[in-house]
This record gives C-alpha cells, sequence and structure tokens, in this order.
C-alpha cells in the first residue's frame, strides 16, 4: 500500500472515531459547544467543524452549538408555514379571545402566531414583537400601535437578535405574553431551535403579567436543541386536544385552553 493511501485510511479512520465520541457526548449533554466538543476530543475546533459537515444527517450546526439530528428534522420556516395551518389558525382564535382593550401585548416568532394577529380583537392595543412576519400583519392593523424589537436579523427565523431584551421589555409593562416554542416536554421544559431566540423570550416571560404558551399539539412532548424555560413558568398553555395533550396534562398545573 502506498504511503498516500495509507494515510489516507488512518485520517478517514481517526474521523470516524471522533464521529462515534462526538455523538456519545451529545447523547449526555447536547447541545455542546463547539470549543468545549474540540477539548474532549482534542483537536481544533476547525476539525470538528469539518467532522460535522461531513455528517450533516447526525450533527447541525446552530450558532456556535453542535445539535444531533436524531429524531424530527430541524425547523425549517417555509415548511413550518403551511405545516397543521387549519389547527394554527384555530388556536390564533382562542388566544385572541384572551386580549382586551388596552393590552399591552408581547408576540413572539413562528409561524402560529400570524394567526392570532389576525383574530385579533378590533380595540386600541400596543403590541411588542421582534419578527418581520408578526411586524407585517400587525401593520395591517390600524388601532395597533406596534413596537418592533430591533437587532441582527436573523434570516432562519424572520427575526431579530435583540440586545439588552430586559430593558426594551421592562420599559413597556407587557400585559400579557404569547410565546412559541418548538418542543414542549412533561420533564424537559420548553425548547426553540434557535439560539438568538431564547433570551428574549425569557425577558418576556419574567416580565409579563400573564404568560401564554400558544402551541400546535405536533410540538407536544418534543425537545429542541434550546431549552428556555418549564412549564411551571406558563399561567396557561393553548394548544389542540388530544393523545399528546393528554399525556402532558398531569405536568402543566395553570389553565389549558383548547380549540374544543
Amino acid at each position: 500500500m502506498r504511503a498516500e493511501d495509507n494515510h489516507k485510511l488512518m485520517r478517514a479512520a481517526r474521523h470516524a472515531e471522533r464521529i462515534v465520541a462526538l455523538a456519545a457526548a451529545l447523547a449526555d449533554s447536547a447541545p455542546l459547544h463547539l470549543k468545549e466538543a474540540a477539548s474532549l476530543l482534542g483537536v481544533s475546533a476547525m476539525t470538528i467543524r469539518r467532522d460535522i459537515e461531513k455528517a450533516p444527517d447526525r450533527f447541525g450546526y446552530l450558532g456556535g452549538y453542535i445539535v444531533p439530528r436524531a429524531g424530527d428534522a430541524p425547523y425549517v420556516m417555509a415548511q413550518e408555514q403551511s405545516a397543521h395551518e387549519t389547527a394554527k389558525a384555530a388556536l390564533g382564535a382562542v388566544a385572541a379571545s384572551l386580549v382586551e382593550a388596552d393590552d399591552t401585548l408581547f408576540i413572539d416568532c413562528g409561524t402560529t402566531m400570524p394567526h392570532l394577529v389576525r383574530a385579533l380583537p378590533d380595540v386600541h392595543l400596543t403590541v411588542v414583537c421582534y419578527a418581520l412576519n408578526i411586524a407585517a400583519a400587525l401593520v395591517q392593523r390600524p388601532n395597533v400601535r406596534l413596537v418592533l424589537l430591533g437587532g441582527l436579523y436573523q434570516a432562519s427565523s424572520a427575526s431579530f437578535a435583540v440586545e439588552d431584551e430586559q430593558a426594551a421589555l421592562s420599559r413597556l409593562g407587557v400585559n400579557k405574553a404569547f410565546i412559541s416554542a418548538g418542543g414542549v416536554h412533561a420533564e424537559r421544559g420548553v425548547s426553540c431551535s434557535h439560539f438568538h431566540e431564547a433570551p428574549i423570550k425569557q425577558a418576556a416571560v419574567r416580565l409579563a403579567e400573564r404568560r401564554c404558551l400558544l402551541v400546535d399539539e405536533s410540538k407536544l412532548g418534543k425537545v429542541r436543541p434550546v431549552l428556555f424555560g418549564e412549564l411551571s413558568h406558563f399561567d396557561t398553555l393553548i394548544t389542540n386536544e388530544g393523545p399528546a395533550l393528554a399525556a402532558l396534562r398531569p405536568a402543566f398545573s395553570g389553565a389549558i385552553l383548547t380549540d374544543r
């Protein structure tokens, strides 16, 4: 065997060993920061980046963190827009029934929240958001005073990474926060797919008088890469009636509103 061929085989073997070790590390503590993974495996961060790029079916890379690809596919907003649309519209109407004149609302990003915006009552409101699809729907409402929180735009979820989110929201006196999630799990809590969303979701939950978690049933029992809260942090869960909700009910002590 030529030395060059032998070198290629050894390099491939080392790559395979790192893939196995990385998968084991993620099984114990996902997500895993790139630098932490490099230190754990004794190689450079660039080597780890090349490893995960060669194994897109096993690993994803989000905001400096490595996440496992096993299970559900990663969040893709264009696909989510048409998924479970009837259920999302029904939930938007349920959520809108909680809104009263002169409320100050925080409306999260995602593809369920535009249905809430369309169902809002025709009363004077102040609405705080950080996503373009939500802002675009709100500007059509003449009685809504819109506050769009800016920052670095994130195309993956059509939203902004808000700087100093605590200060931005503390000045506004939010009555009701409507929070979206990619996963709601009885033991693991509430999660999403994008790291930049977590701080603004957490700030809204801390500061709002009423905290409403608005998710369709496909999110129940799931865990996404970024854990941002516990079920106990929410007063109200708005979702579809069904087997997934029945399994979750014992873990949630707040009010549950459904589309039935």
